[in-house]
């Protein structure tokens, strides 16, 4: 079955200013653990793998159902200032089916995300703002023009999501970076929204 066949998993280290690694499951771009160290990281995508799933299926939205645990490290990068590690398979363009299911993800993602920020009322202008600086630095990255920055930490988010989703319509699936922009975003503003609804208790 194919459930039961090997999966793969990426490992960027170096993340942020502690140090993180984040796991990636390559099947799910923007399903990633992040943990102190890549084994911990390595260690929950099994579990990650099938909430994702669940997630993306109770968003209406197909998605694969996993057999076992048999996810291994295939690669491993660190992250760069002001760049996030890619991955060799980061090199393949998506196609049009995954591009436009990818794209409708990311969407998904930064509602989980406006509807945590929503729930806590005051978040973390750092976080927030930490996300919207790499969306523009993701629009800059695709040949575009990010917006210029506002004040509001909220109003720069959703201005920010708005050019990278404008930027990556225009550049099309065959653009350099795209699998990995993509595959951070999401994976970002669901870690994110799920650190706000834990510290909201």
């Amino acid at each position: 079955m194919a459930g039961t066949m090997p999966h793969a998993v990426f490992v960027e280290t170096d993340v942020g200013p502690d140090g993180a690694a984040v796991a990636y499951a390559a099947e799910l771009p923007g399903c990633a653990v992040v943990a102190a160290t890549p084994d911990e990281a390595v260690a929950g995508i099994p579990r990650r793998a099938g909430q994702f799933a669940a997630w993306l299926r109770s968003m209406g939205e197909p998605a694969p159902t996993f057999i076992g645990d048999n996810w291994y490290e295939v690669e491993r990068a660190a992250a760069r200032p002001a760049h996030r590690a890619a991955f060799s398979l980061d090199e393949l363009p998506p196609s049009g089916a995954e591009m436009e299911a990818w794209l409708r993800w990311l969407e998904l993602a930064r509602e989980e995300l406006a509807a945590a920020v929503d729930a806590v009322g005051d978040p973390p202008p750092t976080a927030v703002s930490a996300i919207a600086e790499q969306d523009r630095t993701f629009v800059t990255e695709l040949g575009a023009s990010p917006p210029p920055p506002v004040d509001d930490s909220l109003d720069a988010l959703y201005q920010a999501r708005e050019a990278l989703t404008g930027a990556l319509d225009a550049a099309g699936p065959g653009a350099s970076g795209v699998r990995r922009i993509l595959r951070v975003a999401i994976a970002d503003d669901l870690r994110l929204a799920d650190d706000l609804r834990a510290a909201g208790g």
